[in-house]
């Protein structure tokens, strides 16, 4: 990334936080509910570590600061090259993108949390793994709240069940759950698809399972929808890193 590119990424993460904080007020939410993830997929290693400079200097300081940003990525492959380099900036990092079962010990060395976890065999896979280091894996279960067949994640309709399972399950600890919006330009049914997860979530934690609070949803097009229906968890990429290159 160029110099000046760099430097624009504390500007633009400073009004990523505005919308946060603006979209916090208008849902009557209480400020620093929402955390601010930064969707990583394909940024190089210096605006990564740039966007989390400019935050520790952006709330060195402040008691009343927002939590630090956690650092999301897409691709397992990311992830392992990207996660060492950032170890002294002490990043919690998610894996946000589909996990393929022969890329599980990878992933488990680098993340903190995988927020894709769309069935309970992916769930047993990583939980085997983890019972056997003596670990415990936050994870997120991700639900389909669109139907749209590019989307992945459990149907909205098994999605309670299965986020029963795997909190059930050794060696995982359940946060909560996590979607990818409906791509549409109506308000109403990304909105829709928002209120539904909130629901699930709702019915996970109070059926038992009262740790179970996260929910990751809403992008960089549409958090302010997101925070309104509840998100606790969105995942800004372009809004702070600019456009992705084709």
């Amino acid at each position: 990334m160029s110099a000046e590119h760099l430097d624009d990424i504390g500007a633009r993460l400073a009004a990523a936080r505005a919308r946060v904080a603006a979209a916090e007020h208008d849902a009557d939410r209480a400020p620093g509910s929402v955390r601010l993830l930064l969707a990583t997929k394909t940024v190089p290693l210096d605006g990564v570590r740039s966007a989390l400079l400019a935050d520790a200097a952006a709330r060195a300081g402040d008691p009343a600061a927002p939590a630090p940003v956690l650092v999301g990525e897409n691709r397992v492959q990311e992830l392992v090259a990207k996660a060492p380099h950032l170890v002294d900036l002490a990043p919690e990092v998610h894996l946000i993108g589909p996990l393929q079962s022969n890329k599980v010990n990878q992933a488990l060395g680098a993340a903190g949390c995988v927020e894709t976890v769309d069935s309970v065999a992916l769930a047993e896979r990583l939980a085997t793994r983890c019972a056997a280091s003596g670990r415990v894996l936050d994870v997120l279960v991700q639900v389909n709240v669109s139907g749209e067949e590019t989307k992945h994640g459990a149907h909205p309709d098994a999605a309670v069940r299965t986020a029963l399972d795997v909190a059930a399950l050794e060696g995982l600890r359940l946060r909560g759950f996590m979607t990818v919006g409906a791509r549409s330009s109506d308000p109403a049914r990304v909105r829709a698809g928002y209120r539904l997860l909130r629901e699930i979530r709702d019915r996970v934690r109070d059926g038992g399972e009262p740790g179970a609070i996260e929910l990751s949803m809403g992008m960089s097009g549409d958090l302010e929808l997101a925070v309104a229906e509840g998100a606790t968890i969105v995942r800004v990429g372009s809004a702070v890193f600019g456009a992705r290159p084709l």
